[in-house]
């Protein structure tokens, strides 16, 4: 069954003839025009900025709250030759961060040394016996944290209180009170004042290694670009600018370890897009952090050894690969585990590894639409994931029961936690109660804005490239989005490992459009079969075999009133979850079932009628196989009931039980018909049966077959099963729903 996974609101179209000829002169199209315009640029100045940015609109690193500071300690920490330590993060934006002042301290001829913690010994941010091991094994008198810091009281208090100075630079959200550093630079401060609060943690790594350089370093912004884009930040201001010329750099990178990646990955660098980034090269960057030590990484993204570069690019390649696997398997698992129930899901298990859980709590979370946490169980305790909708705020759910948590942190959408396992019950059984007694319990989509309408017969490569022109697009500046109606499948066709992909045609008078749909094999049916269907798409481009074409990329899909599906084929089977009636068996309870499928076509169709005139099904799949197939050879004609009587008038006694095939045979007439056509001779009176004997009534008064009751039965249940075999969905479904539509009418 087709449902839509969000709620689509199409947002108003605003006709400003004169912003639309100067968007016109800069190259863009009235649809492109408008959507800028809806984004709130509205004229000629605010236009160029955007289309056109530039370096010299990023803002002075130094209104950086705490930047004159930490310049100052680190210059004077240059000079006197102390060993400074860049503490980082295992994730694409710290391992970016780190390697940007890294660099940034090595041009100025610092002694520096990067640690990136590991996930699953050192935790995140400052870790107190990682920072006591560089003070008093290495010699480390200045630490400086990138993409992380503010939360890190214990261990920065720790190095502080022997000497040490820590300058932390951050963008995560700032605690209730801050730790004791030396200074804290940080987009956000309290008491800073900087114009744009978005920078991802690489973004003010890159401000504080301009700052130390004294001059914006356009070399770094490969790097940059990664952060940002991994960290889906704001890609508005300065982030833009940030990403638009970072992605140009990416582009041309003379970085070996990033021209081995791109390689492996087989990415064209003149093709590289923001999406590049975010679905390639950041995810692998990740893997590494979520399943291993991350601090390859680094001699990754800075080295010059290109045999070392091609070793930690296969190494980072090939946990990727693993990190795709691991999470297949844990979402395996975990679907096993779902109750559905309940209005929340716990899942925990041991084994589970805990640096993916967070990507199949998305997963998980995509599908049931409700509140997901998932769980790895070492040593009695639970350590995990959570993911919710939008409706739903995970963490306001749990924030005041800290007495379930070991520890506990986190946002309205996602929260990460670990606890004993024995309160796992007790936190499924609160946060259950959070939901039901605030009235949340409803599954609640999340909004889709969809940009414009789209008409098929209008859409060119110009139109494309008309919005590629609006890129990067991201956070805060999402890709358009357009909804598309009124078109017809042409055919439609899985694709990828175990089928889970999917490709259909659509089309409109001349115009003929492939529609790439992700994740949706499944549905490679009802998308071919489906009337009035409606798309979200985004546009992509398609290169193959040297030609260029436009192809859409689905983004959602809805159906308009109930969906009639036809698997009256050999191959064809009802798809997982949907209710299967059985003519066989007693018939099921269809309370609360959207889907149903039509296995067996009953003798008796006022069943089916019943069922269909009582209850409302968004999706119905005939099968509609028919155990004794009347159709096929009619109800019986004159010549073939006159040719029985004739042949069987000829007996004294004709014995049924073992004669009957060799009278179908002679006859030329299948057996259940001839059987019916006995029955209907035995009830006017031609012929009686005893004992499997039939005797032909030679005294019996002429009547017509049509008097029959049987006759009548038999007649009526050949139209109905003609049209259960060979009719239209629409023509069957019209049929069993005619009494409830006539009714309607009436009232």
């Amino acid at each position: 069954m087709i449902q839509s996974t969000y709620e689509w609101t199409l947002v108003p179209t605003i006709s400003d003839e004169g912003f639309a000829k100067v968007a016109k002169k800069e190259g863009l199209d009235l649809a492109a025009a408008n959507f800028l315009y809806t984004r709130g640029i509205q004229n000629e100045e605010a236009l160029k900025k955007f289309l056109q940015p530039s370096l010299e609109d990023l803002h002075d690193p130094y209104l950086l709250h705490g930047m004159k500071e930490a310049v100052e300690r680190i210059r004077r920490a240059i000079e006197v030759n102390e060993l400074i330590l860049v503490y980082g993060d295992y994730d694409a934006d710290g391992m970016t961060s780190a390697s940007i002042v890294k660099e940034a301290l090595e041009e100025l001829g610092a002694e520096c040394l990067v640690y990136l913690p590991n996930r699953f010994t050192d935790g995140y941010g400052p870790n107190q016996s990682v920072y006591k091991y560089f003070i008093e094994q290495q010699g480390v008198s200045l630490i400086v944290t990138v993409d992380n810091g503010v939360a890190g009281h214990e261990a920065i208090d720790y190095a502080q209180s022997v000497g040490v100075d820590v300058i932390v630079t951050d963008h995560h959200s700032l605690p209730e009170s801050l730790p004791n550093a030396y200074t804290i630079v940080h987009p956000e401060h309290p008491d800073g004042d900087y114009p744009f609060p978005h920078l991802a943690g690489c973004g003010v790594a890159f401000k504080l290694a301009c700052a130390l350089l004294e001059a914006v370093q356009p070399e770094w912004l490969d790097l940059v670009a990664i952060g940002t884009i991994a960290d889906m930040v704001s890609l508005t201001d300065e982030n833009r600018v940030l990403v638009k010329y970072g992605l140009s750099m990416l582009k041309q990178t003379e970085r070996l370890g990033l021209q081995e990646l791109m390689s492996l990955a087989d990415i064209s660098p003149e093709s590289l897009t923001e999406e590049t980034v975010g679905f390639q090269l950041a995810p692998r960057l990740n893997a590494l952090g979520r399943l291993d030590d991350p601090n390859p990484a680094i001699e990754l993204l800075t080295g010059f050894d290109e045999e070392q570069a091609q070793t930690i690019a296969q190494m980072i390649d090939q946990k990727n690969t693993e990190r795709k696997d691991i999470v297949q398997a844990i979402y395996d698992q975990a679907t096993t585990m779902i109750d559905k129930e309940k209005p929340v899901q716990v899942l925990a298990k041991e084994g589970w590894n805990p640096g993916v859980l967070g990507i199949v709590a998305g997963r998980l979370l995509e599908e049931l639409q409700q509140p997901i946490i998932v769980l790895s169980i070492d040593e009695g305790r639970a350590k995990g994931s959570a993911r919710s909708v939008a409706s739903i705020d995970i963490f306001e759910a749990l924030k005041d029961h800290q007495d379930l948590f070991i520890a506990f942190g986190g946002h309205a959408g996602a929260a990460g936690m670990t606890l004993e396992v024995d309160k796992l019950h007790l936190l499924s059984d609160t946060l259950s109660s959070y939901i039901l007694d605030n009235g949340l319990d409803q599954v609640s989509k999340g909004e889709l804005l969809l940009d414009e309408e789209l008409d098929l017969e209008e859409l060119t490569l110009d139109t494309l490239k008309s919005f590629e022109s609006l890129a990067p697009y991201g956070m805060e500046h999402k890709k358009p989005v357009f909804y598309i109606k009124d078109f017809q499948v042409e055919s439609a066709r899985t694709m990828g490992q175990q089928n889970v992909h999917l490709k259909f045609r659509i089309t409109k008078g001349r115009a003929a459009f492939d529609v790439v749909a992700f994740g949706l094999g499944h549905l490679a049916l009802e998308i071919s079969q489906s009337k009035h269907l409606e798309l979200a798409v985004s546009l992509s481009v398609n290169k193959w075999n040297g030609q260029t074409t436009l192809q859409l990329i689905l983004v959602d899909l809805r159906v308009e009133g109930v969906q009639l599906y036809n698997l009256r084929s050999k191959k064809a089977n009802f798809p997982a979850g949907v209710l299967v009636i059985d003519a066989n068996q007693d018939l099921p309870d269809v309370t609360g079932h959207q889907a149903i499928g039509i296995a067996t076509v009953p003798d008796d169709i006022q069943v089916l009628k019943g069922l269909f005139q009582t209850h409302d099904f968004q999706a119905i799949y005939f099968k509609n196989e028919i155990a004794t197939p009347y159709y096929l050879d009619g109800y019986g004609s004159r010549e073939q009931f006159a040719r029985l009587y004739k042949t069987i008038y000829q007996f004294k006694e004709f014995d049924v039980r073992y004669k009957l095939k060799e009278l179908a045979n002679y006859l030329k007439i299948k057996e259940p018909l001839l059987i019916k056509m006995i029955h209907i001779f035995q009830e006017l009176g031609f012929v009686t049966i005893t004992d499997g004997v039939m005797t032909v009534n030679k005294e019996a008064a002429k009547r017509e077959i049509s008097e029959s009751t049987i006759y009548q039965e038999l007649k009526k249940q050949v139209v109905e099963q003609e049209l259960m075999a060979l009719g239209t969905v629409q023509e069957i479904y019209d049929y069993l729903r005619c009494e409830a539509v006539k009714k309607t009418t009436e009232n």
